[in-house]
């Protein structure tokens, strides 16, 4: 597992429902969507007001991708998340 450093927050990606409840396979409408995700893991120097297992909205083309274990992760400084969804 990560563990991040400094003021660094581990994030997995929330998956797009790409279908609706009765079948219907939606596209992309072409608008850039929020970018969602789930915090894994918050290093000890965070300041944003965030927990575990939080779901956030944070700034699309920020963070680092990275693949441990086939799953991935965003590693992303904590002035990058914008909100927590509740």
């Amino acid at each position: 597992m990560l563990r991040p450093l400094n003021k660094n927050v581990i994030l997995k990606k929330e998956e797009e429902e790409k279908k609706t409840a009765s079948g219907i396979i939606l596209t992309d409408s072409g608008k850039d969507q929020p970018s969602y995700a789930t915090v894994v893991a918050i290093g000890k120097e965070c300041e944003a007001k965030i927990k575990e297992n939080d779901k956030v909205v944070y700034k699309e083309y920020s963070g680092t991708k990275v693949k441990v274990n086939d799953e991935e992760f965003i590693i992303i400084e904590d002035e990058d998340i914008l909100a927590v969804v509740e």
